[in-house]
């Protein structure tokens, strides 16, 4: 299970600064639940607050609402730092949505946080309840089936060292299937309007920048389970593994992600 105890001001910084790749994907979110001024959005795990201010500026206006609720302090620092009078930046978790009322948004979005959460009933069951009738959810997540290289790459060294594929690398440690995604809203009670695949081309200027991000993005945890010596080996391991991914514009690594739009029923 990933620790939430593990982030720095320093891996909070660095998440703002290198999560172009998140904001990106949830900017795919944000047009897919074509937010109109004045509606409510509720942002889940949303970090650093980039996506959740942009659908304040861009998306709802000053005459709509948006709250971001992240579990990591530091990052919903630096979210409130940049939020408009609007946007609304709390400490919270997603499987406890009890401080909002029955119907209070007109929409949730779960971007690449999804693959965080153990437990998804209960994380879609509060997202049910805090969305008003007609309300609309998104959410992006890795795919069990078709894992982010760097994944692949992860699992391909622990293998090698002989601790086994395991899942736990700090990185989108639960991952869904395509049926799975869709079968967990249908029984949350959504109806679902679009589930796919896309995968994305991510470019990295060296085997460092991965790292920097890979830690980043997980708040400490990128194969943070491992004694220090082992992860040492582990790194250096990786960092062979990535390098022939280079060309001449750096580090090619492909990831790929679910994207599902649902609705509740009015």
């Amino acid at each position: 299970m990933p620790s939430l105890a593990l982030d720095t001001p320093e891996l909070a910084e660095q998440y703002d600064a290198v999560s172009d790749l998140q904001y990106e994907h949830g900017q795919h979110l944000l047009n897919a639940l074509q937010l109109r001024p004045g509606e409510s959005l509720l942002d889940i795990g949303a970090g650093t607050g980039r996506l959740t201010e942009l659908a304040a500026r861009h998306h709802v206006g000053p005459t709509g609402r948006v709250v971001g609720i992240e579990p990591l302090p530091l990052r919903v620092d630096i979210a409130r730092k940049r939020a408009s009078p609007w946007h609304h930046a709390e400490v919270g978790r997603a499987e406890d949505l009890s401080r909002f009322a029955a119907g209070a948004f007109d929409a949730v979005i779960l971007n690449s946080v999804y693959h965080w959460l153990p437990d998804k009933d209960a994380v879609l069951r509060q997202a049910w309840r805090v969305l008003r009738p007609g309300g609309r959810i998104a959410i992006s997540s890795a795919s069990r089936e078709r894992p982010h290289d760097l994944q692949q790459l992860v699992a391909d060294v622990l293998a090698q060292a002989g601790l086994g594929r395991r899942g736990g690398s700090g990185s989108t440690p639960h991952p869904v299937t395509f049926a799975e995604l869709a079968a967990q809203l249908e029984a949350a009670g959504f109806h679902v309007d679009d589930v796919r695949l896309r995968r994305f081309a991510d470019r990295f200027a060296d085997a460092e920048a991965v790292r920097v991000f890979s830690q980043a993005s997980s708040f400490g945890n990128f194969l943070g389970e491992f004694l220090p010596d082992v992860r040492t080996g582990l790194l250096a391991a990786l960092e062979a593994r990535i390098g022939a991914h280079r060309n001449a514009d750096g580090i090619l690594l492909h990831r790929n992600l679910l994207f599902a739009l649902a609705h509740k029923p009015a």
